[in-house]
């Protein structure tokens, strides 16, 4: 019989093993296993040319910053520490959908390693990915893993469940997981919230994301009900619906009765609530965020934000003012999926202005250089603080016309003349 502790690795044993693997794929989030990385960090010198690919880094690294030469990191998102290191052309960007990113990851690597976090074992030898499912779960029993134990990771259930036997190796760390601070809701948020509220009927199904506009439009759907819930990220916002009987699930047509995610990110509550909770499961981002599955959820409603929107509706989300600063995540695959869907709507929100209002961030075209995620084909709906316009089945010309409409107001001029030079408006 399997002794589990033959797979218990000491430090240096780690690097030994990890020295064996050309490519490496970190879990994101709180699945990133803090110790794994330190340790690779401390004698990054002894291993081999290595590719490190990750999204959603927590914490600054040696090898994100360019400190080995012979290791590369590629980011598939960028969040801060990539973004800097990136911007200085010391990490490299992959582009992609979030729901590809298995697929990506299967293409450009050999016989990679994963390396995640995960919960203590259970009575069964069993471990779970906690807060996660993302790009990782995809691999299980397709790659070798190994892992970074904490008490301090939920329990989940889902797809996202690996048994000792399929683990290379692990190692034991307890550290509190990284709890999301709370963002506040101002006015402009509560605005834009209450167009999008209104036009969720009771029995959707929502993709929420992070931000002060989600948060508050899940805190205005406090008297819907029998919501469901088809998201890549759990936030706390979903976690109180809950709580406040809002979420049901029994109107959806896939996965009733249950909340579906890729990945959670929050507070601790939120933690403590996946523990154990056979209400929610975790699943590969290629299963959440699969256009294909998310169409066959009637009446489900997505939410996202950009940061430009054009003439023509594309949604520039990943760039500002013509500059990389994250990447497309799941926005394309929902954008894509509602409209699809029986009865689905997507909302794509923005502040009408930027830097205090003195720069408009509905535009003529796009700033140069800017990188489109929404394309004009699968944007549905508009929102800012001033309305909401619908392009979906819309012309240029009407489209034109219904954005400058939710435009500041102090730009709607300008903006009505050079649609005039543009020939879009008469």
């Amino acid at each position: 019989m399997m002794n589990l502790f033959d797979k218990k690795v000491t430090d240096e044993q780690l690097i030994e093993l990890l020295s064996n693997y050309r490519d490496v794929i970190v879990s994101m989030g709180n699945g990133e296993p803090n110790h794994i990385l330190s340790t690779i960090d401390g004698h990054g010198q002894a291993l081999g040319p290595t590719n490190i690919h990750q999204i959603l880094e927590m914490k600054n690294r040696k090898y994100i910053q360019g400190a080995f030469p012979h290791i590369r990191y590629i980011s598939y998102f960028l969040n801060g520490f990539a973004r800097k290191s990136f911007n200085q052309g010391l990490c490299d960007l992959m582009p992609n959908h979030f729901h590809q990113v298995p697929r990506i990851l299967e293409e450009v690597t050999d016989h990679p390693v994963i390396l995640c976090q995960t919960s203590t074992i259970d009575s069964d030898g069993y471990v779970s990915l906690g807060t996660e499912a993302d790009y990782t779960s995809h691999f299980i029993d397709r790659a070798d893993f190994i892992v970074q134990m904490n008490k301090h990771v939920p329990f989940s259930n889902g797809d996202n469940k690996i048994h000792i036997s399929q683990i290379k190796a692990f190692v034991e760390y307890d550290e509190p997981l990284h709890e999301l601070p709370s963002i506040p809701v101002n006015e402009i948020d509560q605005k834009i919230a209450s167009y999008i509220a209104e036009r969720i009927d009771d029995g959707s199904t929502l993709q929420v994301g992070i931000g002060g506009i989600p948060n508050a439009v899940v805190g205005l759907l406090e008297h819907h009900q029998h919501l469901g819930i088809h998201t890549e990220m759990l936030t706390d916002g979903i976690h109180r619906l809950v709580e406040k009987g809002v979420i049901t699930g029994n109107k959806k047509k896939t996965y009733k009765n249950e909340i579906i995610a890729s990945f959670a990110l929050g507070s601790k509550s939120l933690y403590d609530f996946m523990h154990l909770n056979n209400d929610i499961r975790m699943l590969a981002v290629n299963k959440v965020n699969d256009p294909r599955i998310i169409a066959q959820e009637d009446n489900i409603v997505s939410i996202n934000a950009t940061t430009e929107v054009d003439f023509y509706g594309q949604c520039a989300s990943e760039t500002i003012g013509g500059k990389y600063y994250s990447s497309t995540g799941g926005q394309a695959d929902f954008s894509s999926g509602v409209r699809f869907a029986k009865n689905g709507k997507g909302f794509i929100c923005l502040y009408s202005t930027a830097k205090n209002d003195t720069i408009s961030r509905i535009k003529p075209i796009l700033t140069p250089g800017s990188v489109v995620t929404t394309t004009k084909n699968d944007v549905d709906h508009v929102v800012t603080e001033y309305g909401i316009a619908k392009l979906n089945g819309k012309s240029i010309f009407e489209r034109t016309k219904s954005l400058i409409s939710i435009a500041h107001p102090k730009f709607r001029e300008e903006l009505q003349f050079e649609a005039k030079k543009m020939g879009y408006l008469i």
